[in-house]
């Protein structure tokens, strides 16, 4: 079918009204195919989950099997370093199907790669955190409480979920601003500049040269930390060095940027909705859990996520090549009005919240439960402390970084009344 509306997922429609885009795409053909980069874009909340559930047939080990050129185009003369991309990709075990050492194989490895992972991020372990996340919001909020006022993503989004993680790993605390740096150069993954191969390469290189000591350091003499917790995949033979450092590199970038705008989108959200911020404030102890579901579902942090398809099949009557390039759409699956009752609506009290922020089936993210921790944590707390949540800035001058991937504010300005 000839597309008649817009359906370029970088417009600046997409990136600052992605509900209405998406909303249009995802009711005029759920499952499309867009000429001009050459994706499939699943957009509607039952295919998305179909998708998500079938590895065996969309895998996510998207640069190891595709074998075309990039798509947004990049620079002829970057093609070299766009390989050496792939080849950083196809080390990371956490979003790929592969047997050991060979990211082309699905199976049931991808379990055992997994499971390094998988003792450390239960509910149970993570609940071992929450006296840091609270007092760290307390120490937080006390300076905003005396300036009356806040950067939320500079002030507290920011600074909570990376000392999560810089502790997690095992990072000095000295270092938490390098690491995000280093960390947030890799959304030029999620870029479309024909440029952006060379500051991607950079950044990856940067953080390995930066992680590359820590982890050596922990395959010698293991500590109470993350790191060294990849790290005893190494001494299983379940990994080898690079893939150690590469995916500790993912656990960094994922295990706090996605956080970050879980905050400040949720924080935009009860902003917009002041209804729904008396509704929190009436009691944050027991409405804080479906309140910090609704904000993932309603402006959630992560927008899309590429598969590859395995072979050819057909999906809501499309046919699907193998080789072809799918990409589901989080924003357009969580406002699907099939499946939400008044979709578009922010809604803390809504029961059951199916949305699909972290994914779905084995490839559910990891680190759910330590970004629903640290979001219930901060809302509970915003609600307790502070009366009113204003935004200082029309809402129309917010400014999103312009990526594909991520949902992301460059700043979030609010002044604040306390409660006290």
């Amino acid at each position: 079918m000839v597309s008649t509306i817009n359906d370029n997922p970088f417009s600046l429609e997409a990136m600052y009204q992605p509900y209405d885009f998406f909303a249009r795409l995802r009711d005029w053909e759920p499952v499309h195919y867009n000429e001009e980069y050459e994706v499939w874009m699943v957009t509607d909340w039952e295919h998305l989950v179909w998708v998500t559930r079938h590895p065996e047939v969309f895998s996510s080990s998207v640069f190891a099997r595709d074998v075309r050129p990039p798509n947004p185009p990049i620079d002829e003369d970057d093609m070299e370093i766009y390989n050496y991309i792939r080849q950083w990709q196809t080390s990371r075990f956490i979003q790929h199907d592969q047997k050991r050492y060979n990211p082309e194989v699905s199976g049931p490895d991808h379990v055992d790669m997994r499971r390094v992972m998988h003792g450390y991020f239960t509910p149970k372990s993570m609940e071992m955190w929450r006296p840091l996340v609270q007092a760290s919001i307390t120490e937080l909020l006390d300076v905003v409480e005396e300036k009356g006022r806040m950067d939320v993503m500079a002030d507290l989004a920011t600074p909570l979920p990376l000392l999560v993680i810089a502790r997690m790993l095992g990072i000095p605390d000295s270092d938490r601003p390098i690491m995000r740096r280093l960390a947030k150069d890799l959304r030029h993954l999620n870029r479309t500049g024909p440029d952006r191969m060379g500051p991607l390469s950079e950044s990856v290189q940067n953080l390995q040269d930066y992680l590359g000591p820590l982890v050596a350091e922990r395959v010698a003499n293991p500590k109470d930390d993350l790191i060294s917790v990849v790290a005893e995949g190494e001494r299983k033979g379940i990994f080898n060095r690079d893939m150690v450092v590469n995916n500790v590199m993912l656990l960094l970038s994922a295990g706090h940027e996605t956080t970050i705008n879980l905050i400040c989108n949720g924080t935009l959200a009860f902003t917009q909705h002041p209804d729904q911020w008396a509704n929190l404030k009436s009691d944050p102890e027991g409405k804080t859990v479906r309140a910090t579901e609704e904000c993932l579902r309603y402006d959630s942090p992560v927008k899309s996520i590429q598969r590859i398809a395995m072979d050819d099949m057909e999906l809501n009557g499309q046919e699907i090549k193998k080789n072809d390039r799918v990409r589901w759409f989080i924003s357009g699956a969580n406002r699907d009005p099939k499946v939400f009752d008044r979709a578009d609506d922010f809604d803390i009290e809504r029961y059951p919240n199916m949305h699909v922020a972290f994914g779905s089936g084995v490839h559910h993210c990891l680190g759910a439960t330590l970004a629903r921790l640290e979001g219930q944590e901060i809302f509970r707390n915003l609600a307790n402390r502070f009366d009113s949540l204003e935004l200082e800035v029309p809402v129309e001058q917010l400014e999103y970084d312009q990526l594909i991937g991520l949902r992301a504010l460059e700043s979030l300005p609010v002044t604040v009344t306390s409660a006290r």
